[in-house]
Parts: C-alpha cells; sequence; structure tokens
C-alpha cells in the first residue's frame, strides 16, 4: 500500500525525522492558510498523488505571496498530471502540500528496500539525489551506494559510517546523517515497509539535514499489525478495478496489456503472462483467483477483465483442485448469460471435474476456443490478440 507524501512526513515527524515547515491543503483557501502560518515566503506548493516525476508535470510550484499561493494551488488542485509515473490516464490532483522553500545547498538520495536474493535489508544512497535519479542509476551506477543489512542484527554504526563516507559528507552534517537514516530504517522496520525513500533528502545553507519529500510503501500482507496505516490509505488514487477486486478477495493488478487473463495460482499466473508475452502480446492484468475461490468470486473476476477497455481476448489458464472446473465454469457461464461478451475467450483447463466444466460450457450461449496445451496457447493468443498494446 502506498501513502502520500504528507502522510509519509507524518511518520517522519513521528520519528524525529526533520521535514519542511508545512501543512495539506484541500482547497485554495486551506493552502493560502497554511501559508500565512508558515510566515515566510517564498513556499512550495506540490501536488499529492500516488505518483513521481510531479516538478517535470507542472505539480510542483513556488509562491511569492499569499494572493499567488491561492492563484497557483486553485491551478493544481482539479488539475490531471500525466507522466511516465501516472500512466497514459494520468491522476487527478485532489490536495496539494505547501511548504516553506529551503535555501539547499546539496541534494542526496536515500532510500530502503527489501532484496529478497539475499533475505537482506538495502540501504541506496547516492549524492546525485533528485529528480534525475532514475537516470543516474540507469546510465552512471558507479555513483549508486549500496549497503547490505541483515535483517536479524538490524543495521549498526558501520554500516551508517560507509555511507556517509561515501556520500562525503562534513562532520556536523555527517552525524544529523547517521541519525536520519537510524530513524529511517527504524520506521521501516517497525512498520513493515517495502520501500522508504527521501529523495531529495536535502543539505541546506544552515548545515541541517532535512526530508524535502518521502516516500513509503507498505507490505500489505502485514497491515493487520497496522490498523493506523489502513487508516492513510487513499483508494481515489488506486485503480477501481483494483480497488472493486480487492472487495472480494482478488489478487488483481490492473497492466497495460491486451490480453486479461484469470488463473488459479500466482506461480501459473506469472508463466501464464509469461506465455502472452511470448505470443507477441501483452498481459493487460494479474488476476490470481486463488483455490479457494466460490462462483460468486469467479464470476466477479471474470466481470473485471470484461470491464477493461484495453482487453481484446481473455485467456482462462486453470488446474482445477480445490477449485474445480465445473465451479469456474459456472461462474464464467453466468456473466455470459447477462452480458454481452464481443472478444474472444480462450480456455486451458484440467484437473477435477473437468467433464462437467466443458458440459456446461457446451450447453451455455459461450462458445470459448479450447487450447490443449501451452504451445497452442500462444499461437491462439498470438492469433486472436495479434500484436500487443504493450510491447
Amino acid at each position: 500500500m502506498r501513502i502520500h507524501e504528507y502522510q509519509a512526513k507524518e511518520l517522519f515527524k513521528k520519528y524525529n525525522i526533520q521535514i519542511p515547515e508545512g501543512g495539506i491543503a484541500f482547497d485554495p483557501r486551506e493552502a493560502r492558510t497554511v501559508a500565512r502560518e508558515i510566515r515566510r515566503f517564498p513556499v512550495v506548493i506540490k501536488a499529492q498523488i500516488h505518483a513521481g516525476g510531479r516538478a517535470k508535470s507542472g505539480g510542483i510550484k513556488f509562491a511569492g505571496s499569499t494572493d499567488e499561493v491561492y492563484s497557483l494551488a486553485n491551478d493544481i488542485i482539479g488539475a490531471k498530471i500525466v507522466n511516465s509515473q501516472t500512466g497514459h490516464e494520468g491522476k487527478f490532483v485532489r490536495k496539494v502540500l505547501v511548504e516553506e522553500k529551503l535555501e539547499i545547498n546539496k541534494e542526496l538520495y536515500l532510500g530502503i528496500i527489501i532484496d529478497r536474493k539475499t533475505s537482506k535489508i538495502v540501504i541506496i544512497a547516492s549524492r546525485a539525489g533528485g529528480v534525475n535519479i532514475e537516470e543516474t542509476s540507469s546510465k552512471t551506477p558507479e555513483k549508486i551506494i549500496r549497503v547490505y543489512v541483515d535483517p536479524n542484527l538490524g543495521i549498526q554504526q558501520f554500516h551508517c559510517r560507509e555511507i556517509a563516507f561515501n556520500l562525503k559528507l562534513e562532520f556536523p552534517v555527517m552525524k544529523q546523517f547517521v541519525r536520519t537514516l537510524q530513524r529511517l530504517y527504524a520506521l521501516f522496520i517497525d512498520y513493515d515497509c517495502s520501500l522508504a525513500e527521501i529523495n531529495p533528502l536535502v543539505i541546506t545553507a544552515k548545515e541541517s539535514v532535512v526530508a524535502l519529500d518521502a516516500k513509503i510503501e507498505f507490505d500489505d500482507n502485514a497491515l493487520f499489525r497496522h490498523r493506523d496505516i489502513v487508516e492513510y490509505r487513499d483508494i481515489k488514487e488506486e485503480n477501481p478495478l483494483e480497488v472493486e477486486a480487492s472487495e472480494f478477495n482478488l489478487n488483481y493488478i490492473k497492466m497495460h496489456g491486451n490480453v486479461g487473463n484469470m488463473v488459479n495460482g500466482a506461480g501459473l499466473a506469472m508463466a501464464t503472462m509469461d506465455i502472452i508475452k511470448f505470443a507477441g502480446a501483452s498481459p493487460a492484468n494479474f488476476l490470481d483467483v486463488g483455490g479457494g475461490s466460490t462462483i460468486e468470486m469467479i464470476e466477479k473476476g471474470f466481470r473485471l477483465i470484461l470491464c477493461d477497455k484495453d482487453v481484446k481476448l481473455v485467456f482462462i489458464n486453470v488446474f482445477g483442485g480445490i477449485l474445480r472446473c465445473d465451479m469456474l465454469a459456472q461462474g464464467i457461464v453466468q456473466v455470459a448469460q447477462k452480458t454481452a461478451i464481443e472478444i474472444p475467450i480462450l480456455i486451458r483447463m484440467d484437473g477435477t471435474n473437468i467433464d462437467d466444466a466443458r458440459k456446461i460450457f457446451y450447453e451455455s450461449c459461450l462458445k470459448p476456443v479450447y487450447t490443449v496445451g501451452l504451445k497452442d496457447a500462444a499461437q491462439k493468443i498470438a492469433k486472436l490478440a495479434g500484436n500487443g498494446t504493450g510491447i
């Protein structure tokens, strides 16, 4: 689960990570009030959306007076930001963060993630912080510092010193940086984060270390331990299909391809998406209905796929076990009885009650295309879906 920058900074404040003075505003009048409370100009107005790249997309602006704050906040709130991180559909801005503008001497990057290959936590830092950190990582990877931490032992002083020395920090700044890193790591562990990022982490003209931006993502499977974090969820920032799927306990992720797929089992789902790519198309979603799905869940999952306007073909790849083939067939046919399906349905299905499932499909109004193996499936996907939109 992702949260907004202002929410992440609330957590930073709780852990004594220094942040700029400011506050959230949901309309231009509130933005002007926050600016007055800061009592110094200029201030920065930052669109609050679940995506980066705001500065290059008109989502971050500077104001030198209360009237300008009102005007710029009015321009940003209600606007749509479109960039590589939002996708072509973009994101509407519903609120802005108004903060003091700092005098910056240096911008750094600091982030913490989980490396599943080594089963360790990775602290990532760079002297080249700011909006072009992705470009820095790809074109000049030698500027990226990585330090691996054993989660059983936790962060140690030598980890902090290694990063600080590689960042070439002066001693007064180094002490502040180490405290900031230790506190960020504590937050990361305490809240079961999958990502905690400060970009940029700035050194001001007064040699203060301040988190100018903040990005935190949490492990969804651990949210039951953090009810306070669940309250931060902003479903308006999430894909509507994903929100609807979560209400039925379906593992659904929207993607940008043209082949919708329904699978039981995460491993089979990943293999299915590989097959789709191999066929020259691109998956429109990840949908694992799981082994314990009901007919209602199958019906809901199938409807979600059909609601995606990008989908030109639906590929159902299921091995019946706990989820019997006849249950799957009933759920799909129930949708077909209520909805006009104008795109081809490709099915690869085997396992428990397969004969009953075939009978259900045969007696229904739905006439799917069957496939007998992965090679055959790939050939039929290529024929039915053509070249994928995601390639």
